[in-house]
């Protein structure tokens, strides 16, 4: 299972991944050519793509008898591009992404498809020129099995996502939560719990409406209940996630608020740590922020005291031009309200360089506004002209250089760097709250770890510790912080290390 692009897409793939294994289907590890691979795509820029064109035809060559099955916003946003790759057995959209496991593991029998495709959606064996044909007549369809003939076409399982009111996938998929408890066989002890998909924004340089529809909620009573099993498992920090996250709850019946639901998980459980990701500018509303101010304190703050808040530019004109929903006034007037509430919080943003028509003057007002505000760490990325948004024409009429565009990013780069330096020097001979991660080494072999490697482990303020000392994962530890690593902190144990529940 190899997942590209956001903590989402990330969710996505771990729901996959339980549903292969619900019906026989086990992990592949290193040593063994695996039978399945599924490719989650992301396409949020062209660079998403390649990348994700590239791992396919990498494992082809390598292992040509593997079935692979492509899912995600590429497998939506181009069906028949993805389905022209060598190896490609068959590809499915987001629209049926909940059926990716079913179809991975088809037999021979044709119908099984056939079965899975419902009135929205378009099925087809993809040629040069796909021709979409009605889902009845895969029965009789060739090649549809594991013996597929190298060169046959692949199948395509597509549909208008946005005729999807609900969730395709379960959220935090028991599998998942029961890797927690597996030591160092578990690669993931900050999970991820999707609770929103899809977007209403039509920002004009962003593909994603297209590719992940409406925004749609997964219901409290199922979100309130996946914590649960998180804790009962004995996890330690929980993210939610979603694509327009403080959207949740607007197309519930009654309508709730984001801010509502954190505030009865809060309430209601016993959940040691929950970190949000992504909230746009306009969520993060006062009684969010309320929130922070509450539960970001104490000697293992409940609210991780991590904010990010996508900026994507600082010239008002750019903004504009981008459809963006606020001014740089209203941002810097959340960002001084989220200081306020957290001193001590990490703040982070999207930076967009390039955009079209963006003038030297444009990115210094764009620079000058990010110096002036309490950022920590920045996610900074080329404009990507992505086909059907009005982006694209924009970028055929008004292309910023690429010269021009390196140069933005690396002054952007130096300036952020100085900015997360200062914010980690300042936690020197302080105390933190922290998670104990899996190493690297781990990852790729759990009987690589020795005594002298230490334990990596993410602050509740979004920092890498390193640790002094072997300790497992899933551990909330505190932290005497000793001093800086190149992108973080060192630190020693402070106090008496918590036993394993």
């Amino acid at each position: 299972m190899e997942n590209f692009g956001c903590r989402a897409s990330q969710a996505d793939g771990d729901a996959i991944s339980a549903g292969l294994e619900a019906l026989g289907a086990r992990p592949a590890d290193a040593s063994i050519a695996p039978d399945v691979v599924v490719v989650n795509t992301c396409s949020v820029t062209a660079e998403a793509d390649r990348d994700a064109r590239a791992y396919i035809r990498r494992i082809q060559r390598g292992n040509p008898h593997a079935r692979i099955v492509v899912t995600g916003c590429y497998a939506q946003r181009a069906p028949d591009e993805v389905a022209a790759l060598p190896g490609v057995f068959a590809v499915v959209g987001n629209s049926h992404k909940n059926q990716v496991a079913s179809i991975a593991l088809a037999s021979r029998r044709e119908e099984n498809l056939a079965t899975l495709a419902n009135g929205n959606s378009r099925v087809a064996m993809a040629t040069s020129s796909p021709h979409f044909v009605p889902v009845s007549s895969l029965a009789t369809a060739p090649n549809f099995g594991p013996e597929r003939l190298p060169g046959a076409p692949a199948y395509v399982l597509a549909g208008d996502i946005f005729a999807h009111s609900d969730f395709q996938l379960p959220s935090l998929p028991s599998s998942a939560i029961e890797r927690l408890t597996e030591s160092a066989a578990s690669h993931r002890t900050r999970p991820t719990l999707k609770i929103q998909d899809g977007c209403g924004n039509r920002c004009t340089f962003c593909i994603i409406p297209s590719t992940r529809g409406n925004s749609r909620s997964l219901p409290k009573p199922q979100v309130l209940d996946s914590v649960e099993r998180f804790i009962a498992a004995g996890g330690q920090e929980l993210v939610l996630s979603g694509i327009n996250l403080g959207r949740w709850g607007r197309d519930l019946a009654p309508q709730l608020r984001f801010e509502d639901l954190l505030a009865e998980i809060f309430e209601t459980t016993a959940l040691p740590r929950l970190r949000i990701s992504s909230v746009e500018p306009m969520d993060w509303s006062d009684g969010l922020i309320a929130l922070l101010r509450h539960y970001g304190t104490g000697r293992h703050p409940r609210l991780a005291r991590h904010v990010h808040m996508p900026l994507q530019s600082g010239s008002d004109r750019v903004l504009r031009h981008m459809h963006r929903r606020y001014r740089p006034w209203h941002y810097a007037d959340r960002l001084a309200k989220v200081r306020a509430a957290c001193a001590d919080a990490a703040i982070g943003a999207d930076v967009m360089v390039g955009f079209p028509d963006e003038t030297d003057e444009e990115f210094r007002e764009s620079y000058d506004f990010i110096a002036a505000q309490p950022l920590t760490y920045l996610h900074i990325f080329p404009f990507s002209p992505r086909p059907g948004t009005p982006g694209w024409e924009l970028h055929r009429l008004h292309p910023v250089p690429a010269a021009a565009v390196r140069e933005r990013m690396t002054a952007l780069s130096d300036l952020i760097q100085q900015k997360n330096l200062a914010f980690r020097s300042a936690f020197i001979g302080k105390q933190l709250s922290a998670v104990t991660l899996v190493s690297p080494q781990e990852k790729s072999s759990p009987a690589a770890r020795t005594p002298a490697m230490g334990t990596p482990a993410m602050s509740d303020n979004f920092i890498s510790v390193d640790i002094a000392g072997n300790l497992p994962p899933n551990l909330l530890v505190s932290l005497q912080i000793t001093g800086l690593t190149p992108h973080g902190l060192s630190a020693a144990i402070r106090g008496e290390i918590p036993s394993i529940a």
